[in-house]
């Protein structure tokens, strides 16, 4: 079994001074993204993407509107879209006209239709204005970065203006790793809330860890890629359980994101902080790994339940 996906990264020259604002940065462009996806892809007709007739082959409905599968389980009250931000580096930051800077986003879509969008919603964007000032920009390049064996690749480069014929998935292995130590030590880089009996858990005990990263893989894989895992899911949890937090040290850090469409401020804070977990973690530490990518918990879509393993 493997999870593919592509991490890209997105790079930009500043016309104008840019700034984003402490622990938002992420959930800026998010905002931005889909209001300006929607006006590249849709047509003018679409009023509402969930019930389009052509929401089959429209690349905003398969981004923005999802439609659950039925196997598997989920762990997650909405169908998970199919990309993660990665701007931590950018926030509270001010950037000076002529100055570079970039985000990463990790693309779970299998669809390379998908990743041109993506392409040219960002450099949309970016002549239109990002941040709170709208200060433009210009996007130069857009990279796959190298991961899992696979060397960095150019796909899309502005003074050509070509996007590559064509780009190749990462690949994350699921398999056990039977080289796996018995000690690791989670970072939680970013605010990270993981629901556990329907409720946000005070601590990120391996077990339910673990569980809310297999179910979102197994629902990315669902949705975009090769389909469901074909797992025990009930033994893998029953095993993970046996995996102890011998260290944790860290809490709960407050945000909140108002949305610009109704208004409303929600709360994007969660646990930041470090864990140590000790045991047989050979079936475990793969997809320990494809988390780094995919992040766990609410909301990783903002770029929250971001992780980094330690061995």
């Amino acid at each position: 079994m493997r999870f593919e996906f592509f991490p890209l990264r997105f790079e930009f020259t500043a016309r104008e001074s840019l700034f984003f604002p402490p622990g938002k940065a992420a959930n800026i462009l998010r905002g931005a993204l889909g209001t300006v996806f929607r006006r590249i892809a849709c047509v003018p007709e679409c009023r509402d993407e969930k019930t389009c007739e052509g929401r089959h082959s429209c690349p905003y409905a398969k981004v923005f509107a999802p439609v659950a599968g039925a196997s598997g389980p989920s762990g997650l009250a909405d169908s998970p879209r199919p990309f993660v931000f990665r701007a931590r580096h950018l926030d509270g930051r001010a950037i000076h006209a002529g100055q570079p800077f970039h985000f990463d986003l990790n693309v779970f879509a299998m669809d390379t239709i998908v990743l041109a969008y993506f392409v040219l919603t960002f450099s949309a964007l970016a002549r239109e204005g990002l941040g709170p000032r709208r200060g433009k920009a210009d996007l130069r390049y857009v990279r796959r970065l190298p991961a899992a064996g696979l060397p960095e690749q150019i796909i899309y480069d502005s003074v050509t203006q070509n996007m590559a014929g064509a780009v190749d998935p990462v690949a994350v292995e699921l398999d056990p790793l039977p080289s796996a130590p018995s000690k690791i030590r989670v970072e939680f880089l970013s605010p990270t809330e993981l629901k556990h009996e329907h409720r946000i858990a005070a601590r990120p005990e391996f077990p339910i860890l673990f569980g809310r990263i297999r179910d979102r893989i197994s629902t990315l894989r669902s949705l975009y890629g090769a389909g469901p895992l074909e797992i025990d899911f009930q033994g893998s949890g029953t095993r993970a359980a046996a995996v102890k937090m011998t260290a944790c040290e860290g809490g709960r850090v407050e945000a909140e994101r108002r949305s610009s469409r109704t208004g409303q401020s929600h709360s994007i804070g969660g646990f930041v902080g470090v864990a140590e977990y000790e045991g047989d973690l050979a079936e475990f530490l793969p997809y320990l790994e494809a988390g780094r990518w995919t992040g766990v918990g609410r909301q990783s879509v903002w770029g929250k339940g971001e992780i980094r393993i330690v061995t």
